[in-house]
């Protein structure tokens, strides 16, 4: 969270699949521009990855996106001309300290940056972001799902945009989430 003024965007939305949490992410690419900042957070297996992979479709990188868990970070350069996605992982990390060392804020300027684990150490990288925090939906909790369906279980998305860059964009987020244009 950032101090001082609350949040400029504060949306939740249910998604029913790993598919349309993709395409959520897709939604969401149309509005990010090069230095905005993206904190995820969310249990293992929440979605994370898959939305940033959506992201990553809808900004045009170079893919595939994985997930960096064990090379911390990746840069994925656009094929259009649009901004280069660096996908993070700071699960691994103990500290801003750690975060610092990885050199991300060199990059945060020209490009789209999404840190999986970044909560409470991330934010300090730009002066606004977006903080998307994933977790099972009411309903999935109250279901049985088999161990082959649980990508597919839904997911509530809660989407807090901290800062200026959001405060502008608020409106157009909220369509985003929604799925009008």
């Amino acid at each position: 969270m950032q101090d001082g003024a609350g949040p400029a965007l504060d949306e939740s939305v249910t998604v029913p699949s790993a598919a349309r949490m993709r395409a959520l992410g897709e939604r969401l690419a149309g509005l990010l521009r090069p230095g905005d900042l993206i904190v995820l957070s969310g249990r293992l297996g929440a979605g994370k990855t898959t939305l940033t992979q959506g992201i990553g479709a809808g900004l045009g990188v170079r893919g595939p996106v994985t997930s960096p868990t064990f090379v911390i970070a990746r840069v994925h350069p656009s094929l259009r001309g649009g901004p280069d996605l660096v996908h993070a992982d700071a699960y691994r990390l103990g500290s801003r300290a750690e975060v610092d060392d990885l050199d991300l804020d060199t990059d945060v300027d020209s490009s789209v940056t999404v840190v999986e684990w970044g909560e409470n150490l991330a934010e300090g990288l730009a002066p606004s972001f977006l903080e998307i925090a994933i977790a099972p939906a009411e309903q999935a909790a109250t279901q049985e799902a088999s161990p082959e369906d649980g990508a597919d279980e839904p997911r509530t998305v809660r989407v807090t945009g901290w800062g200026e860059r959001w405060a502008h964009a608020a409106q157009a987020a909220r369509g985003a989430l929604s799925g009008t244009p």
